[in-house]
């Protein structure tokens, strides 16, 4: 038997061995994962509590049990006692210690520097027409000598005054009509659902009543609190998702459902709590009670989508990617998702395009319509899966491409999701092949004065998305990485910058006393495989479009919002086009959510926009691999960019099958041709395989 257990932590993704008996907080502590503590490891805090997160993890080889942790001690049992119970399952990081293999989940309370949701509401022009109308009414108080129930003369009131005939009901309002009745004698507000079911009544008057349009990420849930009368953002916030304990990825979420029985029961119970947690955050930050809440419309990828609704997804793990219904859910009610809202609110789901083209795609061709136009508009929506669009109003197309986690600071050695402290903006001087950089939550450049007493709360801490992809771009141009991804050892000479990594090379980014932050050569490979697969998946639609340009791009997303264009193109993120005709699109997601919750119109426009969206499935796409392999090259190994090279002098392109900018040993920000003779040697090796897992 090993004297050593693994531990793998979440949501970072780091993992390593350790002796048994090593505290969980102490192994977090090696590996840098971000676990709060303030009293030493003493017990005396409680901020490093951890979640066990129980069941088999195919990806990680481990059977993670609550045995494989030591039991409850006394350091936690005195903590409750002066605190209060700790969440059912959750341990103190100081107090638990290995015994066995297992999975951690950091929670965001225990996390030191907590993500930064930049899922803020955009301003768009919605034509407000919601679903759900509030209608005050008198109603005749009831007759000895007239049979007829408070119900039906609330009907009547509501059909002599507003014009409103046949109106339904539901049961749950029957239960309270008679008291609001008699305590706002005989003057009641009603709630209307599209104008042909009562969903609520309140005794007097009531003002005001209020939706909220949830986009649920595979990591970050986002919502919007709306005014449906007026139409305003009240409050907007998010929450990580907490199903990220599960798997990093979807794929590896269905395979946990897969060999987990009732794992989708779980990952639902699992959504629901955050969202819930979130309506509380939004009802109590807007000064109103939770249950005014009486509409809410739900997006979100075809996964999770399903799980919001209690659909098992595990169709979706494997061809033919089968949906479970492609249309739009509507009329359920809140309760049966167990949410906190007002119980009779009603919830809408806006439709799946494909098994792997979800809701908040929907939502973001409602938001961007490009189904209205002319121009032919790319809609690039990166996360773990890039979900495209392309087209115009006489045809579109969508896809999905697996691009993976890297562009979100997963599988990168220093890599982190946006959070204070994170590197987001990185240049590298073309002469010096000095770095500066920038990190969330602090203005200054690093070399500036003062940065380090800037920085001081947080510290730097690693890197995000955008953050990487501009370090790529940037030792590109610097000719530091030549157009085949390689990092060119022989700089040695000119920067103590690169340094050996085994037999690779790395670039230190930035180093202090406290932390070295660097990209490595897989770091490199990560990036270029998650831009190809991203490029290959926009090539397969234009090529079926019949098109070799694009009029306009819009980067949607919370990362599209954060990356700067000019070096999405340089890498090859995106086809050539005019840089300002490259724009962010916000949370177009969120915003399409928006959309549906306050224009009953605009959902049945984007149920009949949907049926026509042609879709490609790129793993099955002939080509996919040949265009993946060509946009494996920094931008591309074929497509010439004209544009991008009006805008940015880009190194020398390779000659004669060979990357001479990787062999000249210099920068190639200048149009110069390398001259033979001048070949520098490289560590064998040079291209290894990219790494399947985040750093240990």
């Amino acid at each position: 038997m090993s004297n050593e257990a693994l531990i793998v932590f979440n949501p970072s993704g780091r993992r390593g061995r350790f002796p048994l008996g090593t505290p969980v907080l102490q192994a977090a502590r090696a590996l840098g994962v971000d676990l709060d503590s303030v009293c030493g490891g003493r017990g005396m805090c409680g901020r490093c509590q951890v979640d066990l997160c129980e069941g088999h993890f195919a990806k990680h080889g481990i059977h993670s049990v609550a045995g494989n942790l030591n039991a409850k001690t006394e350091t936690e049992y005195a903590w409750e006692l002066r605190r209060g119970p700790l969440v059912d399952g959750r341990r103190l990081g100081c107090s638990a210690l290995l015994q066995g293999d297992v999975v951690i989940d950091v929670p965001p309370g225990s996390q030191v520097h907590r993500q930064i949701v930049r899922k803020r509401a955009e301003v768009v022009d919605i034509e407000l027409d919601p679903m759900v109308r509030l209608y005050f009414v008198e109603v005749q108080e009831p007759d000895m000598y007239l049979a007829s129930s408070d119900l039906r003369r609330l009907k009547e009131a509501l059909t002599y005054e507003w014009h409103l005939g046949d109106l339904k009901s539901d049961v749950r309002v029957v239960q309270h009509l008679q008291a609001a009745l008699r305590q706002g004698h005989w003057q009641v507000t009603t709630a209307v659902h599209n104008d042909e079911r009562i969903i609520g009544v309140w005794a007097g008057l009531q003002e005001k009543i209020y939706g909220m349009a949830v986009d649920v990420g595979s990591t970050t849930i986002a919502a919007h609190l709306c005014d449906l009368q007026t139409g305003e953002v009240m409050a907007s916030g998010g929450r990580m998702n907490p199903q990220i304990r599960f798997g990093e990825d979807l794929m590896s979420r269905v395979s946990y459902i897969m060999m987990n029985p009732g794992g989708d029961e779980a990952m639902t119970a699992a959504v629901r709590e955050a969202v819930n947690g979130l309506a509380e955050d939004l009802a109590a930050e807007a000064g109103i009670g939770v249950h005014a809440i009486i509409e809410a419309t739900f997006v979100g990828n075809p996964i999770m989508q399903s799980l919001v609704f209690g659909i098992n997804p595990v169709e979706l793990g494997g061809a033919p990617f089968a949906l479970a219904t492609d249309e739009a859910i509507d009329g359920v009610w809140a309760t049966e998702l167990d949410l906190v809202i007002h119980p009779n609110a009603r919830v809408y789901g806006l439709p799946c395009i494909a098994g792997h083209v979800g809701a908040d795609t929907a939502a973001v061709i409602l938001s961007e319509t490009p189904y209205l136009g002319e121009e032919l508009m790319l809609i690039v929506d990166v996360g773990t899966n890039a979900e495209i669009v392309l087209g115009n109003r006489h045809r579109l197309l969508a896809a999905s491409s697996p691009t993976g986690p890297a562009f979100e600071g997963a599988q990168i050695t220093c890599g982190q999701r946006a959070a204070a402290g994170a590197i987001e903006r990185v240049r590298v001087d073309p002469h010096t092949l000095e770095p500066r950089v920038k990190v969330i939550g602090c203005d200054r450049w690093s070399n500036e004065d003062e940065f380090a007493e800037a920085v001081a709360a947080t510290g730097v801490t690693g890197i995000c998305g955008s953050g990487i992809i501009e370090a790529v771009a940037e030792l590109f141009l610097a000719g530091v990485i030549s157009h085949d991804g390689v990092i060119n050892g022989s700089l040695t000479r000119r920067t103590p910058r690169i340094v050996a990594e085994g037999r690779t090379w790395s670039y230190v980014l930035y180093q202090d006393d406290e932390r070295t932050v660097r990209v490595t050569q897989n770091d490199i490979r990560a990036i270029q495989l998650a831009k190809g697969a991203l490029y290959a998946g926009i090539k397969l639609l234009m090529e079926a479009f019949g098109t070799g340009h694009v009029d306009r791009i819009r980067l949607a997303g919370a990362f599209g919002a954060h990356i700067d264009v000019r070096y999405a193109m340089i890498l090859g993120m995106i086809p050539d086009c005019e840089f300002d005709h490259v724009t962010a699109a916000g949370n177009a997601a969120g915003t399409g959510a928006r959309i549906a919750l306050l224009s009953r119109k605009a959902r049945a426009e984007i149920e009949e926009v949907v049926r026509r969206v042609e879709k490609l499935e790129t793993a099955t796409e002939a080509r996919f691999q040949e265009h993946f392999v060509a946009a494996m090259a920094i931008p591309h190994k074929s497509d010439p960019f004209p544009r991008l090279r009006e805008a940015v002098d880009l190194p020398v392109a390779p000659v004669g099958g060979q990357d001479r900018a990787r062999r000249s040993g210099g920068s190639r920000r200048v149009r110069l041709v390398a001259q033979p003779g001048n070949e520098e040697p490289r560590p064998p090796d040079a291209e290894p395989e990219a790494r399947s897992e985040g750093d240990a």
